[in-house]
């Protein structure tokens, strides 16, 4: 063999050694599969997206946004980051001056300092006046149940009764709660190779926790639960179809225990598309309980929720892998179904929405 060729089969070895050397976060195939695809990019139906952040909205030109919600046939987006006081007042002027119909604000409470004198008479009060001045809802964080501390420094948690004037006075006024409770499970589980989450646990080390910390998953969601039932006149919208999306048969469950209680979309869709036959008779039983949402502003990831609740394609990706490794599916939801999670029930939920943006 002379030089040149010897040169060469060295470069193949090594090659062939690096090629064989991948992680796991490295190896992503390209699907070699031909399936008939439909490509979504504007949804069915107009929709309303219940679970939106804009953070900047007091003083954003909220043109750009308006652009590329048209592109995706999005009416409405309900902003959970609303906030409160001066901020929440500036962010619904902004609003009635640009885009009167196009956009809501659901105000936020800061937890912190619980059971501290006159603390609950001055976060009702402060409710009041956001819902006078335009909140349609109150945006509830994951921080209540896992950073919040009560007036002595212990851990405040969500049914904590010192608190049960907030909910009370959301059903007085006929606003729904959306809830961010806790985080996915496995983020409690051990970081082994069968936790399902260990690619994001692995690029994104922050979100683990040890088993109690600060508390264990099931108590978190619990007491989630508590407070959905020991207030039965309030709406309450448990975010992220209360990371039950892989175990639907206990979603069911609650929802028919307890009525006042719905659930949002938003970032559980990869979980959904991958049992696209008991998704969808899920949606069709619970189909006035379900509101679409999407969590995160990135408009180049919406069609992915239009092509799981509509198509009927086979073995697609999700667009963040580290979110679900798994191919999906579509649902192929009835328009009946997909008009109510689109936008029905968050029409009868949210106060004040404009009807005359969506067809009967």
């Amino acid at each position: 063999m002379n030089t040149k060729n010897a040169f060469l089969f060295i470069l193949l070895i090594c090659f062939s050694i690096q090629a064989q050397d991948l992680t796991f976060e490295e190896y992503n195939p390209i699907s070699t599969l031909v399936v008939p695809s439909l490509l979504i990019k504007k949804s069915k139906f107009p929709f309303i997206d219940v679970h939106g952040h804009q953070f900047r909205m007091p003083t954003q030109d909220l043109s750009l946004v308006i652009a590329a919600m048209d592109t995706l046939n999005e009416a409405i987006m309900v902003n959970l980051s609303g906030r409160t006081g001066e901020d929440l007042i500036k962010a619904v002027k902004n609003i009635s001056d640009h885009y009167p119909n196009r956009f809501v604000v659901f105000a936020n409470i800061n937890f912190e300092g619980a059971g501290a004198e006159g603390w609950i008479k001055e976060k009702v009060a402060q409710l009041e006046q956001d819902v006078k001045h335009g909140a349609r809802g109150l945006k509830v964080y994951k921080s209540l149940g896992l950073r919040n501390k009560d007036s002595e420094g212990k851990r405040l948690a969500i049914d904590d009764s010192r608190l049960d004037p907030i909910w009370e006075k959301c059903g007085e006024l006929g606003i729904p709660v959306l809830i961010h409770a806790a985080d996915p499970k496995p983020f409690w589980d051990d970081f082994n190779g069968d936790n399902e989450r260990w690619l994001e646990l692995k690029t994104h080390p922050r979100r683990k926790r040890d088993a109690n910390n600060p508390a264990s998953w099931e108590q978190i969601m619990d007491e989630q639960y508590n407070l959905f039932r020991k207030h039965p006149n309030t709406t309450f919208i448990s975010a992220h179809m209360s990371w039950l999306a892989n175990d639907l048969g206990q979603l069911g469950n609650l929802l028919d225990e307890i009525p006042n209680m719905n659930v949002g979309i938003g970032a559980i869709i990869a979980e959904l598309g991958r049992q696209p036959r008991f998704a969808k008779a899920f949606f069709e039983k619970y189909q006035d309980r379900i509101l679409f949402g999407k969590d995160s502003w990135k408009p180049e990831e919406f069609p992915t929720y239009f092509r799981v609740l509509e198509s009927d394609d086979e073995y697609f990706p999700y667009h963040k892998k580290y979110h679900a490794f798994w191919p999906m599916y579509g649902l192929d939801l009835p328009d009946e179904v997909l008009k109510k999670v689109y936008y029905k029930n968050a029409l009868r939920i949210v106060p004040g929405l404009d009807k005359s943006l969506f067809p009967n």
